[in-house]
């Protein structure tokens, strides 16, 4: 499996001789990133729901759902840096096939749900400030993926600058904001006291931890982790999770800022006048000139909107890619996952525009946020299971009290969720004039998830724990073999990917040399830490191709052959022929999965410019791709 966002992976090194402030600036920036993700549009829905029918009195459930997204964050962060793995690999290699399709279902729903909040804000924003209609804002989102791939080919500092700068700029904007409302501050003290006025406000309190605990930032967080290079001992560990604890609770606590501004306005300059049902984006802005008493409210409203779009939206599509990567394995050109990623956002809200039009936006955001809660307990729960587990993190898996924490956490918003879900399909059921189709439909769906959901809560505690790789071979060693005549070919090369390139390569090497000829299995790791140090790697990716092909050859010299295994560092086209030259090899088998034109586009060439380098006779095994 590649590394996760391999194009950026241990590409920011923090092993200089640097102390103090600025051996901390070195890891902080990824929390940064994933920061924007709880201060994004759709968070606005909520927060200015909350604060315009309750008040202040809602302020308790964005400081508690701060508190847990601090805690989820942190664990997540502390995956990639011990695992070097993201949660989405993490799951691939933990369950069955069947479950990660299912699970991966799901996280592109959050995915999609997300990103029709971020993809939806900004457009909003343009309209708002440019007076571009809605669907113009929408095909102007897709621009964000040539922005994303141009700051990622920067390197992934200048990213983080990147959306230091934005969150800047909606951290000055409510600023302001805040001067303009002047609230009562004694009202925001009794805020922070927990209280549900009524049963809509249960509504919107999910809403907001949906939009405050996103669940595509856990997959977020513990691939970003993943690009700072530092020393892999136990000190270096602990000193990776400090500070990277110190970066997510300085961003976090930003976001929090801005989420209590969003609330706090609504509530000061919206319930205050008795304006109670201004949920709409469209209309705060509207409103805030005529109240405060200043146009620079809503001009500044407007830009930090904009600002949270186009941050949130870069993010959601980082995300994308790595839960898309991540589940499916997928070895396809960068930014053909990032074009696919973005349309998968903005199929979503063309069509919500076009068939609701653009005065549902508000309501859709909203909807959006629950979306997202209902989501948020398979990824989390999987999450603590991970941390949680010794094997998998060699030593630095949390601790009792931080465990007992992280599943009180998950069972408020399973228990939340569960009673949102009963609550609407009751009154479905009820209010519905054919109610034998949900029956049939909506129901056993409901029951389904929640099978899933205790599946994966009680799995690890009656099955004990495998040191398996799980999923990385898509024939699991069952090789059919073939024999038949062979002609004198000595030394025999065979290059190896771990695909279902390799029964056939294999196969014909074997009728090239029978069992008189000696093998040699070639592969290369193609992570970015194996193009810049070369032999010198020792990762996860490293360790897990060495186990692969000790167990090819295991297989191989228990059938008759004799084999021995070369493992090489960087891309194939270049390593390949080097190792090749550097030998006495009579031929090179390899499998090809004979793709051209647009395929190429996608997943890259090898062949044509291997075949250049090599002294010796190629031979290629087509494999229908």
């Amino acid at each position: 499996m590649n590394q996760s966002l391999e194009e950026v992976n241990q590409s920011v090194l923090t092993n200089g001789k640097a102390k103090g402030f600025k051996k901390i600036a070195a890891f902080l920036g990824p929390a940064y990133l994933i920061s924007v993700g709880y201060m994004d549009p759709g968070n606005w829905a909520t927060d200015l729901a909350g604060g315009s029918q309750f008040g202040y009195s809602l302020l308790w459930v964005l400081v508690m759902s701060n508190l847990m997204a601090l805690l989820l964050q942190s664990l997540s962060a502390r995956l990639g840096i011990v695992t070097q793995r993201d949660l989405a690999q993490a799951s691939r290699e933990t369950y069955s096939p069947f479950i990660n399709y299912i699970l991966y279902f799901l996280a592109e729903i959050a995915i999609a749900a997300c990103d029709l909040a971020e993809v939806l804000g900004m457009a909003i924003g343009i309209n708002l400030l440019f007076h571009l209609p809605l669907i113009e804002g929408v095909l102007i989102t897709v621009l964000d993926t040539f922005l994303l791939l141009f700051l990622i080919n920067k390197g992934i500092r200048k990213m983080e600058a990147f959306i230091m700068t934005l969150v800047a700029v909606i951290g000055l904007s409510f600023l302001f904001e805040m001067i303009f409302a002047q609230p009562n501050l004694s009202n925001v003290v009794v805020g922070l006291i927990p209280t549900l006025p009524n049963e809509g406000a249960l509504y919107i309190a999910i809403g907001i931890i949906g939009a405050t605990v996103m669940p595509h930032n856990l997959y977020l967080h513990s691939s970003l982790v993943q690009t700072r290079k530092f020393n892999r001992t136990e000190s270096g560990i602990k000193q990776a999770l400090k500070f990277n604890l110190i970066d997510s609770t300085i961003a976090l606590n930003l976001a929090f800022f801005v989420n209590a501004a969003i609330l706090i306005l609504a509530a000061a300059t919206f319930f205050n006048n008795g304006l109670f049902h201004v949920a709409e984006i469209k209309d705060a802005h509207q409103l805030l000139a005529p109240l405060l008493g200043t146009k620079w409210a809503p001009i500044l409203f407007a830009v930090a909107l904009i600002a949270a779009g186009q941050s949130s939206t870069i993010t959601g599509t980082l995300a994308g890619q790595i839960i898309m990567e991540g589940y499916l394995n997928l070895r396809i050109q960068p930014w053909v996952r990032r074009i696919i990623t973005r349309l998968i956002a903005i199929v979503p809200a063309m069509m919500a525009i076009l068939y609701f039009g653009e005065s549902v936006t508000g309501k859709l955001l909203l909807f959006s946020q629950v979306i997202l809660s209902l989501q948020l307990g398979f990824a989390i729960i999987p999450l603590i299971h991970f941390v949680s587990d010794p094997i998998k993190m060699k030593g630095f898996q949390i601790k009792p009290i931080t465990k007992a924490l992280s599943w009180i956490v998950a069972l408020i918003i399973v228990l939340l969720n569960a009673k949102l879900v009963f609550d609407e399909i009751f009154r479905w059921l009820t209010s519905s004039k054919n109610p034998l189709i949900l029956w049939f439909t909506v129901v056993p769906l409901a029951i389904s998830f929640l099978i899933l959901l205790l599946y994966i809560v009680f799995k690890p505690f009656i099955t004990k724990a495998r040191n398996t790789i799980n999923n990385h071979l898509p024939h699991n060693f069952e090789l059919n073999f073939s024999h038949s005549k062979a002609y004198p070919t000595k030394n025999i090369a065979i290059a190896i990917d771990f695909s279902n390139a390799d029964e056939k390569a294999l196969n014909h090497a074997f009728e090239l040399g029978g069992t008189s000829a000696n093998y040699t299995l070639i592969h290369i790791v193609e992570t970015v830490g194996a193009m810049l140090y070369g032999g010198n790697i020792d990762d996860h990716e490293t360790t897990t191709d060495e186990k692969l092909l000790l167990q090819y050859q295991e297989l191989l010299e228990s059938k008759g052959y004799k084999v021995s295994l070369l493992l090489g560092f960087g891309k194939p086209n270049k390593a390949i022929p080097k190792l090749i030259n550097e030998r006495d090899f009579d031929v090179l088998v390899m499998g090809t999965h004979g793709h051209s034109g647009f395929k190429d586009l996608l997943f890259g060439t090898t062949v044509n410019k291997l075949r250049h380098e090599i002294s010796i006779p190629l031979f290629i095994i087509k494999v229908d791709s």
